[in-house]
C-alpha cells in the first residue's frame, strides 16, 4: 500500500510539472506547448566576466553602450526618483542575470529597458543598485529587408536572414534589449535549439493564440520561412544562425527593429 501511495505521488507530481511547461513566445504557430527552455551556458561567457564591472558608485555617468548587471532587487521608478512602478531582482525569469540596457543615465540614476514595461517604454533604477558592464554588441532588424545586422563595436560581424510576424501579427518596432539566452530543445520543436528573449511584448495577438506574448529571436522547425511575414510576431533564425547568436550575443545588448 505505501509503495503504491508512493507511486501515486510520483505521478502527480509528474502531472502538475507538464502542466507548469512554460509557454512564453508569441513568434511560432508550429506547435502550442514547447518544451521548458533552459539558460544556455554561454550567457555567463568569460568575456563577459572580464567585462564587469567598469564603475559601481553614484557619480558622474559612464560613457559607452552600457548595461546594467543588477546587483540586489532594486526599484522601478517611472523617472529619477520618481513613482515607483515596482520591484525587479537580480534573475530573470528563466534564472539568468539580470543585466538591463542602459539607454539614459542621470547623476545617480539609470534609464533602462526592462520586459516589465510596455515596448521602447524607460524605466530608471539608482545606478547603485548595478554594476555596468561595456556592451560591444548590438542587434538592428529591419522588417522591410527581413534581416538582423549584429554589429560588435560598429562593425558588422552577421548578417542573418529572419521570417517576421504575418499580417495581423505583425513584429513590433522599437527599441529592445536581450534579457535571456535560452536553449529550448532539438532543431524540430516549435522555437527550433533556441532563442534569444527580449524585452519587448507582441500588441498584436493572434485570435486564438495561448503562447504568451513576448517577443523573442528564435529557431523553427520550418527553415523555408526564412526571408518571409510567417511567424506570430517573433523573429525567426535558421538553427546555425541561432547558435552563433546564443554563444556570441551578451545579455543586456540592444536591439532596433524598424519597419
Amino acid at each position: 500500500m505505501a509503495a503504491r501511495r508512493a507511486g501515486v505521488a510520483v505521478l502527480a507530481v509528474a502531472v502538475l510539472a507538464s502542466i507548469a511547461t512554460l509557454v512564453l513566445f508569441a513568434g511560432s504557430d508550429e506547435a502550442s506547448e514547447p518544451a521548458r527552455p533552459r539558460v544556455a551556458p554561454s550567457v555567463l561567457s568569460p568575456e563577459q566576466v572580464t567585462r564587469t564591472p567598469i564603475r559601481r558608485s553614484a557619480g558622474a555617468p559612464a560613457t559607452g553602450p552600457l548595461g546594467a548587471w543588477l546587483l540586489r532587487p532594486v526599484l522601478l521608478r517611472d523617472r529619477p526618483g520618481g513613482r515607483i512602478l515596482r520591484s525587479i531582482g537580480r534573475r530573470t525569469e528563466f534564472g539568468s542575470p539580470r543585466v538591463l540596457a542602459v539607454v539614459e543615465q542621470r547623476p545617480g540614476w539609470l534609464g533602462v529597458l526592462t520586459n516589465h514595461l510596455p515596448n521602447s517604454r524607460v524605466g530608471w533604477i539608482p545606478i547603485t543598485g548595478a554594476d555596468l558592464i561595456y556592451e560591444p554588441y548590438s542587434l538592428h532588424a529591419d522588417l522591410s529587408e527581413r534581416t538582423l545586422v549584429v554589429r560588435r563595436d560598429g562593425r558588422v560581424v552577421r548578417r542573418v536572414a529572419v521570417a517576421i510576424g504575418r499580417p495581423g501579427a505583425t513584429t513590433p518596432t522599437g527599441r529592445f534589449a536581450v534579457t535571456d539566452a535560452l536553449v529550448i530543445g532539438g532543431s524540430g520543436g516549435p522555437y527550433g535549439c533556441c532563442a534569444l528573449a527580449l524585452t519587448g511584448r507582441q500588441p498584436n495577438i493572434a485570435q486564438g493564440w495561448t503562447g504568451g506574448d513576448r517577443l523573442a529571436v528564435h529557431g523553427t522547425q520550418s527553415e523555408q520561412t526564412m526571408g518571409t511575414p510567417a511567424s506570430n510576431g517573433c523573429l525567426r533564425a535558421a538553427e546555425a544562425d541561432m547558435r552563433w547568436l546564443i554563444n556570441n550575443v551578451p545579455l543586456g545588448s540592444p536591439m532596433r527593429i524598424v519597419a
